[in-house]
């Protein structure tokens, strides 16, 4: 791998890991349309490890507040909204690796992103009366995992969804966000932990330790200024102009590619 092949591939993987449109589906696309092969188990966990590290840089008071209560109610939260994501995950993950090979799928799940993030805006209520997280039920957290478990084929958006059906259940926008990167956390440390299994097996090569490290921190830097663009659409009420890339694409992959 060489260092353009790192740049690129640490900005994708940044940007559309917590921009609303889908990672794993862009990944389908790009291998499916333009033989983009996939670098290996290693780049990949690395990769992960960028964005996880813009996560915590980008929420570090949140994450911070968890570290010296790990008892909090932000933690009971995050655990709930996790659960059904597992399970989703691993009960259902023949028919997931088996999405993973279809174009359609992915097209069919943007479009699907581009409906759940124009409905959760215009559906989910005012900032001004929405709930934190003292407010938040035990209800609305599984809903979000729920979605976010949905979220695992490609093309589905894991933040859309889980910002959006923040939104329909009533929490504050900001917070509805803010609660949608946390729950990212325990995500990527198990994607990274299940890959890295691996890690043994293939190893990194002396030599190319220098484009991986780049990699990695190009997808930290990338990742964060996704974080910060989709904070403050949230914010102002404007995430759903992502409905209509989501649409685009999803609809152009439908129209002339299939399989």
């Amino acid at each position: 791998m060489n260092y353009l092949d790192a740049v690129i591939l640490g900005i994708v993987q940044g940007l559309t890991e917590f921009l609303p449109v889908s990672s794993s589906g862009h990944l389908v696309i790009f291998q499916k349309l333009l033989g983009f092969q996939q670098p290996g188990v290693t780049f990949e966990v690395m990769l992960h490890l960028g964005t996880l590290v813009a996560v915590i840089a980008a929420f570090w008071s949140d994450v911070w507040g968890i570290i010296k209560k790990p008892l909090s109610r932000i933690v009971y939260l995050i655990i709930l909204g996790t659960i059904p994501a597992g399970l989703i995950g691993v009960l259902l993950k023949p028919l997931f690796e088996q999405a993973f090979e279809s174009l359609t799928v992915v097209g069919v799940g943007l479009i699907i992103t581009g409906f759940l993030l124009m409905v959760g805006e215009k559906l989910g209520r005012r900032a001004w009366w929405g709930k934190e997280v003292e407010q938040t039920s035990v209800g609305d957290a599984l809903f979000i995992g729920l979605l976010q478990g949905l979220a695992i084929t490609p093309g589905i958006s894991r933040s859309g969804s889980t910002i959006s059906a923040g939104l329909l259940r009533g929490l504050d926008r900001e917070f509805a966000a803010r609660f949608s990167f946390l729950l990212s956390i325990p995500a990527i440390l198990g994607a990274g932990i299940l890959e890295g299994k691996d890690i043994l097996d293939s190893g990194i090569a002396g030599h190319s330790l220098a484009p991986y490290i780049v990699g990695t921190v190009t997808a930290a830097v990338s990742s964060y200024i996704a974080i910060r663009i989709v904070m403050g659409l949230v914010k102002r009420g404007r995430l759903s102009l992502f409905s209509y890339y989501c649409w685009t694409v999803g609809i152009l992959i439908l129209a002339f590619f299939r399989g």
